[in-house]
């Protein structure tokens, strides 16, 4: 194919031929890149009369209907037929609908106009929370890791001082050895290393022996807690010990066994994902490497091993029903609250249950990443798999629509990560550098219209973290849909390049200071982060970073001072705490977050971007104990400072 030729292929496939980085230079994608990239998604689908899926929206005309002349019926997904509207989608109830026709059949999805937005938040209202790192927020009865249990602790202990949500890491399945929540096995299903052991109602069913086994494994458990890591394999081994006890028991406690039952037929796709964690129980982690019979889940060996391990299925599939139990205990901990705002990684797992079952829809020999940007100069490579575009259509958007249904439930939110992936995502050919990549477009319009559809379903609003390289025409669209804007005091400027004053941000926005991968405000402003890169090996001794972050010190300080939150000259970290997020309150963002980090001026991060055994990523408790949060005197201070603000700059209030 010649260059022209390949370029007009790759571009009619929604490939881009080239692209312009976050610095503004200008790249042209290599023609092996976009020879990979058209290989990988394959032959291109042919038009046709009956599309797989149309995804419309309320109170507007949709762009596709029946065959003329061919008579059509409609079945809702309620089940019931009616006749079909002159014009698609006329008066239709929002939902996931079927046309029927003599040569064809389509899904057709009627999706609001917009995300979710609770009505006080609508009207005028605000709102502050915690953005947390559950694994870290360990109580007195944590076995060494922070748990369903601790978040109800953590809604219920912080409400009294005006904390109204909870912003939490992704909770998503994972092999007990990946301390990252951005790289799960499934986003569809949940870590039952977060259950909290002594709430699972099958304990009280365990004759004294086996009852005391548990108390000793729960000793251990929070033994753990003496150690300055969190260690999840050892966790894992103890709160499954506990967990196989009470599972053996299920018959006995009343009504358990029933309700289980109910929830394995409730739960789609619930039995594929049970198989799977029993297929790794005895093949182990990565699917790839098992026999072949197994690797991909239509094939009837799967069935059969299923059926062989029945116990280790049915094991798996109560995990998951004890932590939706737990989360919607949790969320309902504090009434009046907003509640659980879950968090939603960008992809999941080469080797985990995702990849295993969306299989079919995967790009082969492509990854995920970043073009080069000034936090990664060379571009990143997260080494996860892409959907291809067409397949994602052909299957009715069904892993999307999955993925955002398992987020939002039992949540008053998600926050979706790296939101610009509905528009467009950076594949990179494995092998490839990663400025070797180019963007892929995505149908961002069917992808907003069915994250609109699951948002209205379950009443959660929904935050786009649209940080890093953005698109122009990203943020308004999504601000048009709903989406509240992720809006971080290190990054915000206005178009002058000054830093942007708290009246200059969106209402439609969550407001904070700092991510889990950006310093906490004591370790940026005291120079102990940047030590500890140096320690590393990340940052260089004298190199251009001390410059820069002194830069970013000094012109954040004169902000703070400028809108008369810190004393001339100030430098303390409690004062600049306190100025920072008192600076966030005065903004109109409709909700505010806090770093429980910040909240106890812990100098350490969650998690350093393009490290891995440089240091103990993701794996930090907080320095304070659950048990002591609500009380320490600096988390009061910022909760007063937080509460007051946020009042004060309400209509509402």
């Amino acid at each position: 194919m010649m260059l022209e030729e390949l370029r007009r292929a790759a571009e009619a496939r929604g490939i881009a031929t080239t692209f312009t980085d976050a610095t503004g230079r200008r790249h042209e994608v290599p023609e092996a890149t976009l020879e990979a990239v058209l290989e990988a998604m394959g032959p291109a689908p042919a038009a046709a009369a009956w599309p797989p899926v149309v995804v419309a929206r309320a109170g507007q005309p949709a762009t596709w209907s029946p065959p003329e002349g061919e008579p059509a019926t409609l079945v809702l997904e309620s089940g019931q037929e009616r006749p079909l509207p002159a014009e698609l989608p006329g008066d239709l109830p929002t939902g996931r609908h079927r046309v029927e026709g003599r040569t064809g059949a389509t899904t057709l999805v009627v999706a609001p106009g917009r995300c979710h937005l609770p009505a006080g938040l609508e009207a005028g209202g605000r709102a502050w929370g915690w953005a947390a790192q559950l694994y870290a927020v360990r109580s007195r009865a944590s076995w060494g890791i922070g748990d369903l249990g601790d978040l109800a602790g953590l809604l219920t202990a912080t409400a009294p001082l005006g904390a109204g949500f909870a912003l939490l890491n992704p909770l998503h399945a994972a092999m007990p050895t990946e301390p990252s929540p951005y790289n799960p096995s499934s986003r569809v299903f949940r870590n039952p290393l977060y259950l909290r052991i002594e709430d699972v109602p099958e304990l009280a069913a365990l004759d004294p022996g086996d009852r005391a086994r548990v108390e000793r494994l729960a000793g251990a458990g929070r033994g753990l807690l003496d150690q300055d890591r969190i260690d999840r394999p050892a966790v894992y081994r103890l709160k499954d010990m506990a967990l196989r006890l009470a599972h053996g028991v299920l018959g006995r406690a009343p009504g358990r066994r029933d309700g289980l039952a109910a929830y394995r037929a409730a739960t789609p796709n619930l039995e594929r994902f049970a198989t799977f964690c029993a297929l790794q129980h005895v093949h182990g982690q990565d699917w790839r490497a098992w026999p072949a019979g197994y690797r991909h889940p239509g094939r009837p060996e799967v069935v059969a091993f299923g059926d062989q391990h029945h116990q280790e299925v049915a094991y798996h599939a109560w995990l998951q029903w004890l932590i939706e139990e737990q989360l919607a205990a949790a969320g309902a901990a504090a009434p009046g609250q907003l509640g659980v705002i879950n968090d939603l990684a960008i992809g999941f797992a080469p080797d985990g249950f995702d990849a295993w079952t969306f299989q079919d829809e995967l790009a082969g020999g492509m990854s995920v990443g970043a073009p080069p940007d000034p936090l990664g100069p060379y571009g990143q490579d997260w080494g996860l798999p892409a959907f291809v575009p067409d397949r994602l259509a052909a299957g009715g958007y069904g892993p999307f629509a999955q993925t955002i249904r398992a987020g939002m439930a039992h949540a008053a939110g998600l926050r979706i990560d790296h939101v610009m992936g509905l528009f467009r995502l950076f594949w990179i050919p494995h092998g490839a550098e990663p400025a070797q990549g180019t963007y892929v477009r995505y149908p961002a319009d069917d992808l907003l219209g069915i994250l609109a559809l699951e948002s209205a379903a379950a009443e959660a609003l929904v935050v786009g973290e649209d940080l890093g390289t953005v698109e122009p025409g990203v943020r308004e669209r999504l601000a048009a849909e709903g989406v509240l804007s992720y809006r971080l005091a290190w990054f915000e400027h206005d178009p002058g390049g000054g830093r942007r004053r708290a009246a200059g941000y969106p209402r439609l926005a969550l407001a904070a200071t700092t991510t889990h991968d950006l310093p906490t405000v004591a370790g940026f402003f005291s120079g102990t982060d940047l030590d500890h890169l140096r320690d590393i090996g990340v940052a260089t001794p004298d190199g251009a970073e001390q410059a820069d972050q002194q830069a970013q010190r000094e012109s954040l300080c004169r902000l703070l001072e400028d809108e008369g939150l810190l004393a001339p000259g100030e430098r303390s970290v409690p004062a600049i705490v306190a100025a920072l997020y008192g600076f966030l309150t005065r903004t109109p963002s409709m909700l505010v977050a806090a770093t429980l980090e910040d909240a106890v001026e812990a100098h350490d991060r969650p998690n350093v971007p393009g490290t891995i055994d440089q240091r103990p990523n993701w794996s930090l408790p907080l320095p304070v104990p659950l048990d002591e949060l609500a009380a320490d005197p600096r988390v009061r201070r910022l909760a007063g400072i937080l509460s007051e603000g946020t009042a004060q700059a309400s209509p509402r209030s």
